[in-house]
């Protein structure tokens, strides 16, 4: 009897910064390597809430590291604690933890990896604290605004152009 593949997600969160689609190529190719499966979420915290997850596979990462951004796009605006629905024309904001819970479980993954600055981890933290989601958080900043992180991926690489890194909010500057 084949033995079910282990299952894992993987997002990134809040502002964009230089580096970020070399952390998301380690984590894929890592599991991939270790023979599992892993499934990219996609815009942050949004595409948790949202079901827009996409299985990730050698192909998904192949040649993205001179690209700018994240290939899996960000938001620093959907907090599943906090997230802002509009009704009867208004806009409420709601608790969509039971969202997230129930898409990880559809896809049956044992962790989330939340690739984002003290914004994103916080989120990540809390769904470990109060909903008992595995969490491994790796920290990005270009704030340079968390603890024991002399090395996130943004400083290591500030030189990349911003016109490319625009296209992880779906727009392109120039």
């Amino acid at each position: 009897m084949e033995q079910k593949k282990r299952r894992f997600a993987v997002l990134t969160g809040g502002g964009d910064c230089p580096g970020l689609n070399a952390v998301i190529r380690a984590v894929v190719k890592t599991f991939l390597q270790n023979d599992c499966e892993v499934y990219g979420v996609l815009n942050g915290f949004n595409g948790l809430i949202n079901d827009n997850l996409k299985l990730m596979d050698y192909a998904a990462v192949s040649g993205i590291l001179p690209r700018g951004g994240t290939i899996l796009g960000t938001t620093n605006r959907d907090n599943p604690f906090h997230f802002a629905v509009e009704e009867n024309g208004e806009l409420v904001y709601k608790d969509m933890r039971e969202k997230v819970i129930e898409n990880l479980r559809k896809y049956d993954i044992e962790a989330l990896v939340v690739i984002g600055g003290d914004g994103s981890l916080n989120i990540g933290a809390e769904l470990a604290r109060e909903c008992d989601i595995k969490v491994v958080g790796v920290p990005k900043t270009i704030d340079n605004d968390l603890p024991c992180t002399e090395r996130a991926p943004s400083l290591l690489q500030i030189s990349q152009p911003p016109r490319i890194k625009r296209k992880s909010y779906g727009r392109f500057c120039l």
